[in-house]
């Protein structure tokens, strides 16, 4: 069983990696959505990939110091209320309660002042592709982590499937906030059962009223069945950011959680 897992976190890593390098790559041939004028130089944009990158090293090193190993307590101390055995029944079920908590999880990172200190990070970048997928605060990681915690407690998910639901939403995560130019009737099909960047570049757009919508992880249905869908469709010349807010430097990022100002 130690030898599965090993080999699933390794798989996972390199899935992973593998979808950075070919989204990153594919989008600056064919992009949906046009430079800003803050990222016309080479330099510009070489600081913005350094701080997006930084943040995602920051949170790779903690990976096995801290999230794995909580991620694997609470699935020691989960509630003994299932089979122990893993079916292919209980995996599905699992990844749909995972993504489910994953929603609303994002929307209180929204709602809950001292949850958005962190998870500003995130929406304060003002340009979005594939970098952006992993540009989150440290502290909004490890927040994360105790939260799925008492997810993984409460309804006993298997290890197994909170790996393979890992891989499936860092996946996700790059692909929604990818530049990738894609038809639009193929996306617009897409967005019935997933979450698209066509409707994740909505949740960024730099007007409140859209940030604090569109949570959906991986699946596009908890949004319409919470009723936080927004109408707003997408523009590729739409503001990117945070309403009233502008992007800092790697330190100033750091320090953002710090700040009480709120949205």
């Amino acid at each position: 069983m130690a030898i599965a897992l090993e080999f699933l976190l390794d798989l996972r890593v390199l899935i992973v990696t593998c979808v950075l390098v070919a989204f990153f790559c594919v989008e600056k041939i064919w992009p949906q959505a046009p430079l800003i004028q803050s990222l016309r130089t080479r330099r510009a944009r070489c600081i913005r990939w350094v701080k997006n990158l930084g943040l995602f090293g920051i949170n790779a090193l903690l990976a096995p110091i801290i999230t794995i190993p909580l991620t694997a307590w609470a699935d020691d101390h989960a509630l003994l209320w299932r089979a122990e055995y893993t079916t292919g029944a209980w995996i599905l079920l699992d990844l749909i309660l995972l993504d489910c908590a994953i929603y609303w999880w994002h929307r209180m990172s929204h709602e809950i002042p001292f949850l958005w200190r962190f998870h500003q990070v995130h929406h304060l970048d003002e340009f979005l592709d594939t970098t952006s997928g992993v540009r989150f605060h440290f502290g909004e990681v490890i927040l994360s982590a105790l939260f799925r915690m008492i997810v993984i407690m409460l309804f006993g998910i298997d290890l197994i499937s909170v790996i393979i639901f890992e891989t499936i939403l860092l996946v996700s995560t790059l692909f929604q906030h990818s530049n990738l130019a894609i038809a639009q009737r193929l996306e617009r099909g897409l967005g019935f059962l997933i979450i698209t960047p066509a409707l994740h570049w909505v949740h960024h757009h730099a007007k409140q009223a859209d940030t604090d919508s569109n949570y959906g992880a991986v699946l596009s249905i908890w949004d319409r069945l919470f009723r936080s869908r927004s109408k707003t469709v997408r523009d590729p010349n739409m503001r990117i950011g945070v309403e009233g807010g502008r992007e800092k430097d790697f330190w100033g990022l750091i320090l953002a959680p710090l700040q009480k100002k709120g949205k």
